[in-house]
């Protein structure tokens, strides 16, 4: 198992620091985030370490949000929220402050005063085509 022994989520994951667990299996670990946003908001760690999501396997990328779903019914259930946010963060630059992977669920509620920015903008003539031309070479060279 590839572990960083500095790493907070880490520690979690082998029993050294605790946590408030609610699901784990071979994979994953899920546990009650210590500075939550809303009641009942959930981190999903893969129990390898990985720093981002860009340098997951597939395989353990997959079984992280294949139980997104379950864990989200239970967060609507636990919490009586009416949604829920799924977050992940990718690098400090996008807010990641424990670089290891992980996703949050975020309860959510009318009038909660959560929110984000969403500044969006619309492409200059001809961006689109070429980007997404940048982003299919980038990925033929992947496959």
């Amino acid at each position: 198992m590839n572990r960083d022994y500095d790493c907070v989520f880490c520690k979690i994951v082998s029993v050294q620091a605790p946590s408030s667990v609610i699901f784990e299996n071979n994979s994953i670990i899920s546990f009650l985030d210590i500075n939550p946003l809303a009641d009942g908001h959930v981190l999903i760690v893969p129990r390898d370490h990985f720093t981002g999501l860009a340098e997951m396997p597939s395989k353990i990328c997959s079984a992280m949000f294949s139980c997104i779903p379950m864990l989200g019914r239970a967060l609507l259930q636990v919490t009586g929220a009416e949604g829920f946010n799924l977050l992940i963060n990718h690098g400090s630059v996008a807010g990641q402050v424990v670089p290891h992977v992980h996703c949050h669920l975020i309860p959510r509620m009318p009038d909660d005063g959560l929110g984000y920015r969403w500044h969006a903008k619309q492409y200059e003539e001809g961006r689109s085509a070429e980007l997404a031309a940048a982003f299919q070479a980038a990925l033929s060279n992947q496959m």
